[in-house]
């Protein structure tokens, strides 16, 4: 990073998580192997690891990138199959004290060999099929794991990895020049970030599904914070990433107690758990969702109805800050908003408002201070100077350094809620539109089981809303022009779409987060996207259901 001019702070409402009680991620699951090395700590399929296995193979890969000189400071690139020996190869990546940079083999090859050209990986490591990209650098297979005879290696690693601005990942997320760009994430936010969540959950060893791909950063919060707190990451068959009958009876197999999920895939189990006799199967007792505003829909109200013992966690974070907020859902679950509030910040955290109009300073853009925040982009100075700023004068909590997200919000008493991006504002006709508003009055309609509104430019100066939803009674069974009439009992006339197309599935972006940008293009091929998607922090997955719409209303 470089020196850029200072700014000064925002003088409008703040907000403190309080003070932060953490370690380093090493020294505890190293006091978790030593006390419990024979609790299993990661079950993938027919294989089971216990804490002294996960950390002797740790200690193993550990010893091989040091065989190829890799040092503290450099970056290891690892790829394969989400699965244990990618969790094998992060930890003894961090444990050397080099950055763990994250390449999931799914994605294009010209984007994974910018990845890995752009971290300036010291090796990459590579599970399962050998690459099928140029890294720019000596591959190496990650070696087995050690027998069950084998003594265990439960010591910490010794030297510097744990120092707070010591980068534990390099995750990348979407480039507005159709790259993507690296984001360094130190000790200091993913510790804090891991011992908030075993803290935070409703115990700190349940059994956790690992349902994110590994270039999301919320794979991270699955996986330290399950480990950190004693309990076992159940590794999640890829294919019912897009089946949520069959997801729904694995989590019940499996005996899942934790879950993270898009708020996509989250509605779409829901609705396939509508079709269960019974929920008493599952073993759920906490389900969080990241990556995208949540919408309480009915089927996710009734999902939650049906299983009074778990508790649903709205979290809020950038890849930028990783995990800043919370906000946990409770009473009945009928009386939950639509819209639920991003809720408090973490221990750590400082958030400041930025006010739009200074005689409110409840509103306005949301910056991030504190432990949440990372090193930086890699090699982006003008980046960063833009979006990470250096304060003249230190906040409340004495932060000189804030992270601008680029996000609206409104505090409400302790309490926030997003109320979208600041620098894409959606106004149709002079009147700001929430797309997410009409989504979530969409799916409050008989037949409709997902659905996205964006808003495109048809022509200079006129703007306007279309929606792509599916709909269990198909193409030929959805009555648009009901549903057109119910939305216009509910909304203002500017939030009414022009059309509704049933398509027989949403686009998808590699994380899972419905794909606006596809279904802008969808809808209206010839037509430019006024903005970009608020919540997308992944490039696309091409191809994946971006069809050509079946019928509109």
């Amino acid at each position: 990073m470089t020196e850029d001019p200072k700014a000064s702070a925002p003088g409008g409402t703040t907000l403190w998580g309080g003070a932060a009680e953490t370690s380093c991620l090493l020294d505890r699951l190293a006091e978790i192997a030593r006390t419990r090395p024979d609790n299993v700590a990661v079950q993938d399929g027919a294989r089971e690891l216990t804490y002294g296995a996960l950390l002797t193979w740790a200690a193993r890969i550990r010893a091989l990138l040091d065989d190829h000189g890799v040092r503290p400071g450099d970056r290891v690139a690892v790829t394969g199959p989400r699965g244990a020996d990618v969790v094998a190869a992060m930890l003894a990546t961090v444990g050397a004290g080099a950055a763990y940079v994250p390449l999931d083999a799914s994605y294009p090859v010209r984007r994974l060999e910018h990845m890995a050209a752009d971290s300036a990986a010291r090796l990459l490591l590579f599970s399962g099929d050998a690459p099928g990209f140029d890294a720019g650098t000596r591959a190496v297979r990650v070696p087995g794991a050690p027998d069950r005879a084998d003594a265990p290696d439960t010591t910490a690693p010794a030297g510097p990895p744990c120092g707070p601005d010591v980068p534990v990942y390099v995750i990348y997320t979407s480039g507005s020049t159709g790259l993507p760009k690296g984001v360094a994430l130190p000790h200091r936010c993913v510790d804090n970030m891991a011992a908030w969540q075993w803290r935070h959950s409703v115990r700190p060893d349940l059994r956790t599904a690992q349902f994110a791909p590994l270039n999301f950063d919320v794979w991270f919060q699955e996986v330290l914070g399950t480990l950190c707190g004693g309990g076992t990451l159940v590794v999640m068959p890829e294919p019912l990433r897009r089946d949520p009958i069959a997801l729904l009876d694995w989590l019940a197999e499996q005996r899942v107690e934790r879950l993270f999920l898009p708020y996509v895939a989250l509605h779409m189990l829901a609705v396939a758990a509508g079709a269960a006799h019974s929920l008493g199967h599952l073993s759920l007792a906490e389900v969080n969702t990241a990556g995208e505003q949540l919408v309480c829909t009915p089927a996710v109200r009734e999902f939650f109805r049906r299983l009074p013992g778990c508790r649903l966690n709205n979290h809020y974070g950038q890849s930028e800050s990783a995990m800043v907020t919370v906000h946990t859902l409770t009473g009945p679950s009928d009386s939950w908003p639509a819209l639920p509030p991003i809720g408090r910040p973490l221990p750590g955290c400082e958030l400041l408002i930025a006010p739009a109009d200074p005689a409110d300073p409840s509103v306005g853009e949301l910056l991030v201070a504190g432990a949440p925040l990372a090193v930086g982009y890699l090699d982006r100075p003008a980046l960063n100077a833009e979006r990470y700023l250096d304060l003249d004068e230190p906040t409340p909590r004495g932060h000189r350094r804030a992270f601008r997200t680029g996000d609206l919000v409104r505090v409400d008493g302790d309490t926030v809620h997003l109320l979208g991006r600041i620098d894409h504002e959606v106004k149709v006709r002079g009147v700001r539109v929430n797309p997410l508003e009409v989504d979530a009055c969409l799916l409050e309609q008989p037949g409709v089981v997902e659905a996205v509104t964006v808003a495109v430019d048809i022509a200079h100066g006129s703007r306007q809303l279309r929606a792509a939803v599916t709909s269990d009674a198909g193409p030929d069974g959805f009555d648009g022009a009901r549903v057109l009439g119910a939305l216009k009992a509910l909304l203002p006339e500017q939030s009414v779409p022009v059309s509704i197309t049933v398509v027989p599935e949403l686009p998808r972006t590699a994380s899972g987060k419905a794909d606006r940008d596809a279904v802008a293009a969808a809808l209206a091929p010839s037509a430019r996207r006024p903005a970009a998607d608020p919540w997308r922090t992944d490039a696309p997955r091409p191809g994946r259901g971006a069809g050509v719409p079946e019928k509109s209303a």
